[in-house]
């Protein structure tokens, strides 16, 4: 994005284009850059904070945008610290939500978190953040802390937040303690002495709540920065484990790479940059190599899908998923690596119907055979000499009924499983 960047010192130009890179909003950008310089001049890191509410045990790679922009800050030598909200988590974020959150329980909250922080350290670096559970300040908060910390804002001011105002004007309740959230994070910001709060667009209200919230204890106002929401797999909504659109940072290689290929091609150019980090220039020249026909966006899309891939699992494995990928639906070769390996014995499995059935393929020997019609099931390779061979791969009724014989098969089931079976005597 681009932003109206104020008078610098050469020497902080480059920090202050790389922090600003892929970014929203910073406010004030003018702030922002004075307190750069006087960091630089000073040898004081920034207090970079970035607060997370442990709701879902998984992060996806919408979540690890603003993480990854908190890296940029580590690699310049500031501080990032990183609340894990849990005690926010108990009440629940209505930003950008039509109707109130569902609370979580504590044991709940606390399982998530510590799921968080070994998902987070896959991108932060461990020895430059700080943690900090915001429970820690907000828990031991009495009625007349809160009466007094509720007392700093309106409801008029909240009803500025457009999630409120859009629920308040459709009559959808607004609960009161929806309101106390923003001034909780803001709260957040004070303990901390944040001198900059990241979030995403939807973050925006409570950002600057914390600004003016800080302003009122007497402390220099942190500036915010917000980050663009990547759009999920789906092509339209954010990415959201809900909604199923995501890429989970945990996944395994194969399942990461598979989902990164099924990226829409009319958003995968925001993946590059934000699921990544390139550039917006970097972006700009694949994008024209793809529409003048110098590269074939599927290339591209490849390319994207190894560079996921290897931020959390290695370049070893980001080339072999690429190479098992293209075998299974460009080269429509087996994939001998990464197919699963089941063993079974001809008593348990007198045939395949009985094999689809015990390996969850299929629910039952009826839905196999509902799959074997619709040409779902192949025998790419059996044994011979064998009964089977009177029956084409291609998934006929009579091969799902003709009794095995021990030896291996090798099975493709729908557009995505291989399975190696191995039948015992």
């Amino acid at each position: 994005m681009q932003h109206d960047e104020p008078n610098i010192p050469a020497e902080i130009r480059e920090e202050f284009e790389v922090l600003a890179s892929n970014t929203v909003d910073i406010l004030p950008v003018e702030e922002f850059a004075q307190k750069l310089v006087r960091a630089r001049s000073e040898g004081r890191p920034l207090r970079v904070k970035y607060g997370a509410d442990p709701s879902a045990p998984d992060i996806h790679l919408g979540h690890s945008v603003p993480i990854r922009k908190l890296k940029d800050f580590q690699d310049w030598g500031h501080k990032v610290v990183f609340i894990i909200g849990d005690y926010t988590a108990r009440i629940g974020d209505p930003s950008g939500k039509n109707s109130a959150r569902p609370r979580l329980a504590k044991d709940e909250v606390n399982a998530n978190a510590q799921t968080y922080l070994e998902q987070i350290f896959k991108i932060l670096d461990r020895e430059k953040t700080e943690l900090a559970y915001n429970s820690a300040w907000l828990e031991p908060m009495t009625v007349s802390d809160t009466i007094e910390l509720m007392s700093s804002y309106t409801v008029s001011q909240m009803l500025e937040r457009e999630d409120f105002h859009n629920r308040f004007d459709s009559e959808v309740p607004i609960y009161i303690h929806e309101f106390i959230y923003p001034l909780l994070q803001g709260r957040d910001s004070i303990e901390i002495h944040a001198d900059i709060e990241i979030g995403g667009t939807d973050q925006k209200f409570n950002l600057l709540v914390g600004r003016e919230l800080q302003r009122g204890k007497g402390q220099e106002p942190q500036c915010i920065m917000t980050l663009p929401l990547l759009v999920g797999l789906d092509g339209t909504h954010k990415m959201s484990k809900s909604l199923g659109n995501y890429i989970g940072i945990s996944e395994n290689a194969q399942a990461m790479f598979g989902k990164a290929m099924s990226i829409p091609d009319d958003i995968m150019w925001d993946y590059f940059e934000l699921a990544v980090g390139l550039t917006e220039k970097e972006t700009q020249t694949m994008r024209r190599a793809v529409e003048s026909g110098a590269s074939h966006p599927r290339d591209v899309k490849e390319d994207l899908a190894r560079r996921i891939v290897t931020l959390y699992h290695g370049a070893d494995t980001a080339e072999r998923e690429a190479q098992d990928f293209r075998a299974r639906f460009t080269l429509r070769k087996f994939p001998e690596k990464t197919a699963e390996r089941v063993t079974l014995s001809l008593a348990d499995a007198p045939n395949l119907a009985q094999v689809l059935a015990l390996t969850g393929a299929a629910k039952s020997s009826r839905e196999a055979q509902r799959l074997a019609k619709q040409g779902a099931i192949k025998v790419i390779e059996y044994p011979e000499p064998h009964t089977l061979s009177a029956h084409p791969a291609g998934g006929s009724l009579g091969l799902l009924r003709a009794p095995l014989a021990p030896g291996v098969y090798k099975l493709k089931i729908g557009k995505t499983r291989f399975v190696v079976l191995t039948i015992t005597p």
